[in-house]
């Protein structure tokens, strides 16, 4: 394995400039003439935004495009937040970008004392609209402490400071949660724990946060980094065009030693992620892919899981129905053997699904799930590398 090249060494900003969020650590011995500068300017720069006279602890940001029904329960259970050492306004501040929304999700958000509210700016070619949502919100950002969480989560009570204490505890840059999923309807339940047990076994949160590992993964729902951490890694801009923008973060703190800390946070945060079948089939279509490089073999994989959970007992059953012969005890021997392979792959295939963190119903069901996940991880590829297209939300995106 080769070894990564060390990083650059910081270096003092040119006096007279605040690139607040850059990438760029490059000496100057003298302040340039601000066009051309401007003009050579690497991505991820940002030189219309000056660093605030004083930090507070806290940015939270919450990109929303059209979540009217969802925006509500995520602000109230982030204002109530607010408390005589921790006061929303003074200690940190929460920040909602309207992408572009055509329903009332800003409209609700205003309705919160001591939330600011601001349009995402112009969508231009080669961004993402949550890329270009958060990044309108991160140039203008006063906290030490970023927060990116989308509008369908819901946070425990104090959950914001302890989550700055345990990125502090662990030393660094970056912490990211995976929330609680709230599932509803029988397909959400059959195929979420499907998805998630494959996450956790792909992406291992012991090995994630071991910055001797190259394994990196973070999850968008809730995704807190130090200020100097997102302006080492480049910001948003760095992941302009990442449909998985929020992985792609997570691999540049890695490469650029910021520190990740990674895991399962039921006890933090929830969200539901999709309101209808529709949108999970498009969201999942969107993600498996740049999740699962071997999408097609996973596919293969579980097809293969739902032909022995289907075929086994269903052969075990024509065996013992078998009508007495000269052989009809080596026929219904062969029923056992079959009954007994089928209650192992059974055993085996609960224990990869409890992986998910799901409960135990959610998990026992997910035999239902398999022909759909077969499904998505097949429309994935074929969006992703035959069409070269993939949709969210009404935009489209380069595979």
């Amino acid at each position: 394995m080769s070894k990564e090249k060390p990083e650059k060494q910081e270096t003092a900003q040119t006096p007279g400039w605040k690139p607040v969020l850059g990438l760029s650590d490059e000496p100057r011995t003298e302040a340039p003439d601000w066009r051309s500068w401007l003009a050579s300017a690497l991505p991820g720069m940002v030189f219309d935004q000056p660093e605030p006279n004083e930090l507070i602890e806290l940015t939270v940001i919450i990109p929303a495009r059209n979540e009217e029904d969802c925006i509500g329960a995520c602000l109230k259970s982030l204002v109530s937040q607010s408390e005589e050492i921790f006061e929303l306004g003074r200690d940190w501040e929460l920040v909602v970008v309207d992408d572009h929304s055509t329903d009332r999700t800003a409209e609700i958000a205003r309705g919160f004392a001591g939330v600011t509210v601001m349009e995402a700016g112009k969508l231009e070619p080669g961004w993402t609209g949550k890329a270009n949502a958060i990044w309108t919100a991160a140039r203008r950002a006063r906290g030490r402490w970023l927060l990116f969480t989308d509008a369908d989560t819901v946070h425990e009570p104090g959950n914001l400071r302890r989550a700055i204490h345990e990125a502090t505890r662990h030393k660094v840059g970056m912490l990211s949660y995976s929330p609680r999923q709230i599932v509803t309807g029988l397909m959400q339940r059959a195929l979420m724990p499907l998805v998630f047990c494959e996450l956790a076994l792909a992406y291992p949160p012991a090995k994630v946060s071991d910055p001797n590992e190259r394994i990196a993964a973070a999850n968008g729902q809730f995704l807190l980094v130090e200020r100097e951490a997102y302006r080492r890694i480049g910001g948003h801009a760095s992941v302009a065009n990442k449909v998985l923008e929020d992985v792609e973060l997570a691999f540049l703190a890695k490469r650029r030693k910021v520190g990740l800390w990674f895991r399962y946070a039921g006890d933090a945060v929830a969200t539901r992620m999709y309101r209808t079948t529709a949108a999970m089939i498009e969201g999942w279509t969107k993600n498996l892919l740049l999740l699962f490089d071997n999408s097609l073999s996973l596919a293969a994989w579980r097809a293969l899981d739902m032909a022995l959970l289907v075929g086994l007992p269903v052969l075990a059953i024509e065996m013992w129905n078998a009508r007495l012969g000269t052989r009809s005890l080596e026929w219904l021997g062969a029923g056992w053997i079959l009954a007994l392979l089928w209650l192992r792959t059974l055993f085996r295939f609960y224990n990869r699904v409890a992986k998910s963190n799901f409960p135990f119903m959610d998990c026992a069901i997910t035999p239902m799930g398999l022909p759909l996940f077969v499904w998505l991880l097949y429309r994935s590829w074929f969006q992703h590398r035959v069409l070269k297209q993939v949709s969210w939300k009404g935009r489209s995106y380069a595979g």
